[in-house]
């Protein structure tokens, strides 16, 4: 169990000009909705008995109706107040008395360092720097204040936290992380000292391989770590102690970051300890009438979701990993985890012993579990047990038929046998459903159900070859269809839920004929206002586990098929059997992924006021970095959700903040934790992939920027990535092209010198729905067409040091060409996302004309587009107007060592 979680720091700016900071807590009770703007008090003091948690989204929100937050961990009492951080008073029960260097009205006088003679920031006000060589004379003094001064928190009445006798000491440092600590012996009351070091990696131990970090701890904790050799500046300061709490007040560490700045030789990755569910699965696999010699358990839910529920996340339970995407594959003598290059690390570092990672889409690997399992040496003769309801019919058909000559084929336990050895299953959400206006879904339901009526009356029957009639019976006519997936239920009825996580999505079936509707939703979750808008567009609700008896029954008629999807549960496909249904490519999808103007527009405004948001971000991120504060990943992602959590419109986030520096941004789905994560570096690409969802739309976005001075390497991949996305925008293709033959304009660049990416280059998204749909995307052959809506998301990702990648969001529109060949119609792209690319890692040379262009144009846009938003934020309206206007490209180091960066 991890400890409990320190007081908040007091941060306090360098100078004394400038305004006065902290971060704040909220002394206001709980209430109000989640989703609104809270208001901001600038109380400058509190007591134990005021503070209380400020609601908001934390960066693993979920989609939940419940308009109360509650936590039972104190971690998530931590808030920000304000986008600036500028205060007019400054909490005097927190703060100490300084014995000395007082300013005007007895104020402590906070004074900047001689920079050039390599003096640290003086803490007792001795003025512009004392040199080198006083700095042992410094040092000793400081101590001798401290042991004769009172603690600077001995004073204040926090709650749970027992405060340290610490005296903090910031020297001149541009460093975003800090220095091995020392134990010490001595008196209570120590100093805490920075070193002056602009390296970041040499000044702790790497973070480069999650896999030695238990390794790296448990050594630490048996011996004394040892200071930077780089930090000779500080040498004459005591070496850090290891603490008992936080009391360096220019800190902005929070929650993850703190804990182990205070605790480092704590292992913060436990795996789980599979052994007794495998046996217990095992066991259960035994008792079957036939035994089963092997189990599948997907990661996909009944509605074959890609985000589950967490009374549905079976795979995760029996084993551990907790991606999104995997199969998992138990034998009876050993346990096999499939999924993609994505999670690989991760997979690595969450399975236990009992399971054996197969890296699918690898060299020499299998490209998926149904290949992998196809080819199993001992598969021969095999009953390979499945739940029916969490496998598709596609799948399932394709695996039984290739496993048909090999005497092997799937059989259905009447229950889920890992349902059997989760004893402590969540149970299933009961929170209510809610309608979505129409001022942002563009038309009525009804007019929606009306046109998927048309398609079915307008498919054709089916008429065996083999038939002496013409005329087809009335058992082949279709006369319904079964829709099964949530997003496709969503948006038909245009009604929202929070069942699953980052999705306003609600479990459900709905049940479409020519004369009638029926909606299987759960009784709890409808409201009186629910049920009377069903009434209203005609719809029937029954209870969600009744669609069993209803199909097996027959009671939407004695005679007809039913039109199922590909995607559709085989479990729903045996119960109809192949006499009354018929598999057809789903037309709701197709709906639904082609955006009406009233969607288009809404999406415009969504990304426009996210765009605001990353901006803010952007800019508080480097403005906090330059001045040598400590930022983590963790608290990056979490500033940007307070960002987003203020916006007009915002529900939650989309999905879970990928906050990456580092070795983590060559991961292409690494999201930090709380007590896992690593400080952001000035010397390695910072990746952040994020998005809000809205009322008016569902965002995507991801940049790459650079806090530091690139090496070459970076600069020539980032280059040949952004390549690769001005190809995808600027493209102009005639119509019935499809996002797969555009695919290569994304990697053509990075091919010229030998890199590529294994993720897709783009995907559908929806409209207040799902982060991820289709059918479009640049890995599919179905044809663009106007209205569909895309992303564009080229990368990069060297192993075990640095990853990058560029995702702007587009608009598939007609557009005019010079030329009318053969009278067709040419398409293109229009951009939504409004957030300025970064400059700093882009090599010049390496572009054409049109590719400089491009880039100045898109970094002007954003500036017009944005620029009336945050007229209020001068940090952010500074960074704005300097990214729009910077030259590509960095700076030279001018001579003598100098960085002159006009930008």
């Amino acid at each position: 169990m991890a400890p409990a979680p320190p007081p908040p720091p007091i941060c306090l700016p360098f100078t004394g000009k400038k305004p006065r900071r902290r971060l704040s807590f909220s002394s206001a009770q709980p209430g109000g909705s989640p989703y609104t703007s809270s208001s901001y008090s600038g109380n400058s003091s509190f007591t134990a008995s005021q503070l209380s948690r400020h609601q908001s989204y934390s960066s693993q929100g979920t989609m939940s109706a419940k308009r109360g937050l509650e936590t039972t961990r104190d971690i998530d009492a931590l808030t920000f107040y304000s986008d600036s951080e500028k205060y007019d008073d400054i909490p005097t029960d927190t703060l100490p008395t300084l014995p000395s260097g007082k300013g005007k009205k007895d104020k402590p006088k906070l004074v900047r360092s001689n920079t050039m003679t390599g003096s640290k920031k003086s803490k007792w006000g001795y003025g512009w720097g004392i040199g080198k060589k006083n700095k042992e004379k410094e040092a000793e003094a400081e101590r001798e204040a401290a042991e004769k001064s009172p603690s600077i928190l001995s004073g204040t009445n926090l709650p749970m936290y027992e405060s340290p006798r610490i005296m903090p000491v910031r020297s001149n440092t541009k460093t975003t992380q800090f220095s091995k600590m020392t134990g010490m012996t001595g008196t209570t009351s120590q100093t805490l000292a920075r070193s002056n070091t602009r390296d970041t990696q040499n000044t702790m131990q790497s973070h480069s391989s999650k896999a030695s970090r238990s390794t790296q701890n448990t050594q630490n904790s048996r011996r004394p770590s040892q200071r930077s050799h780089n930090s000779s500046r500080s040498n004459a300061l005591p070496t850090r102690p290891r603490l008992d709490g936080p009391a360096d007040s220019s800190s902005t560490l929070v929650g993850s970051a703190l804990e182990r700045k205070i605790h480092p030789e704590e292992s913060l990755t436990e795996k789980v300890d599979t052994s007794d569910r495998l046996n217990e699965l095992r066991a259960l696999m035994m008792k079957e009438k036939d035994p089963l010699q092997y189990y599948i358990v997907p990661s996909e839910d009944a509605h074959g979701s890609e985000y589950v529920s967490a009374s549905d996340q079976r795979r995760k339970f029996i084993s551990g990993f907790t991606g999104s995407a995997g199969q998992a594959i138990i034998t009876m003598d050993a346990a096999y985890l499939i999924t993609d290059s994505r999670y690989w690390i991760q997979a690595e570092s969450q399975l236990d012993s009992n399971w054996n990672l197969v890296k699918a889409g690898g060299p020499a690997n299998p490209k998926d579990w149904i290949e992998w399992l196809v080819e199993h040496p001992l598969i021969s003769n095999s009953r390979i047990g499945i739940d029916g309801r969490m496998i598709s019919y596609e799948k399932a058909t394709l695996v039984n038929s290739k496993l048909a000559s090999r005497g092997t084929k799937l059989v259905y336990p009447i229950q889920n046998l890992v349902d059997i050895v989760w004893k402590d299953k969540p149970a299933k959400s009961r929170d209510p459903v809610f309608l979505h206006p129409i001022e942002f879904t563009g038309e009525h339901s009804t007019s929606k159900i009306a046109r998927l009526r048309d398609w079915i009356r307008s498919q054709p029957p089916e008429v065996s070859q083999y038939s002496r009639s013409q005329e087809p019976s009335s058992s082949k006519i279709n006369i319904a269809t079964l829709v099964t997936s949530l997003d496709a239920i969503a948006w038909l009825l245009n009604m929202r839920g929070s069942d699953i996580p980052y999705n306003p999505l609600f479990h459900s079936y709905l049940f479409v004929s020519l004369e009638r509707a029926v909606l299987f939703l759960e009784e709890p979750k409808a409201s009186e206002d629910v049920n009377a808008y069903l009434q209203s567009i005609g719809v029937e609700r029954r209870n969600y586990t009744e669609i069993w008896a209803f199909l097996r029954n027959r009671e939407w008629n004695s005679q007809g098929k039913i039109i199922i999807s590909p995607q559709t549960s085989y479990t729903i496909s045996l119960v109809l059997t192949h006499f009354r249904c018929t598999v057809l490519p789903s037309y709701v999808e197709h709906m639904m992924a082609i955006k009406n103007d009233i969607e288009l527009e809404g999406l415009r405004r969504a990304y426009l006021r996210d765009g605001v948001c990353y901006v803010r971000f952007l800019a508080w991120l480097e403005d906090k970095i330059s001045q040598g504060y400590d930022v983590t990943e963790w608290e990056a992602a979490h500033r940007l959700t307070e960002f987003r959590r203020k916006a007009k419109h915002f529900m939650g986030l989309a999905y879970e903040n990928i906050s990456a520096s580092g070795p983590n941004a060559a991961l292409p789905h690494y999201s930090p934790k709380k007590y896992e994560t690593d400080m952001i570096s000035r010397n390695a690409p910072y990746l952040n992939d994020s998005g809000g969802q809205y009322l008016d739309g569902t965002c995507d976005t991801t940049r790459t920027v650079h806090f530091g001075r690139p090496d070459p390497d970076q600069c020539e991949a980032y280059t040949r990535v952004l390549q690769g996305h001005i190809a995808i925008d600027s493209a102009v293709f005639p119509e019935g092209t499809s996002g797969h033959q555009l695919d290569v304009l994304a990697r053509r660049a990075l091919w010229k010198d030998g890199l590529n990416y294994l993720h897709g280059t783009g995907h559908g998204f929806g409209s207040y729905l799902t982060v991820h749909e289709g059918p479009q995307g640049f890995s599919s052959n179905v044809p663009l067409v106007p209205g569909h809506v895309v992303t564009n998301e080229p990368g990069f990702y060297n192993a075990g040091k640095w990853g990058m990648r560029i995702e702007s969001a587009l608009i598939v529109r007609r557009c005019k060409t010079r030329g009318n060949f053969n009278g067709d119609i040419w398409l293109g792209f229009e951009r939504l996302t409004c957030v300025p690319i970064q400059t700093r890692m882009v090599k010049e040379s390496m572009l054409t004309k049109e590719e400089k262009q491009w880039l100045k144009d898109h970094n002007t846009r954003c500036y017009d587009m944005l620029m009336p938003y945050i007229k209020d934020d001068k940090r952010a309206m500074n960074w704005l107007r300097r990214e729009s206007q910077r030259q590509i490209g960095l700076a030279n180091p001018a001579p003598g060592g100098l960085t002159v960066d006009w930008g």
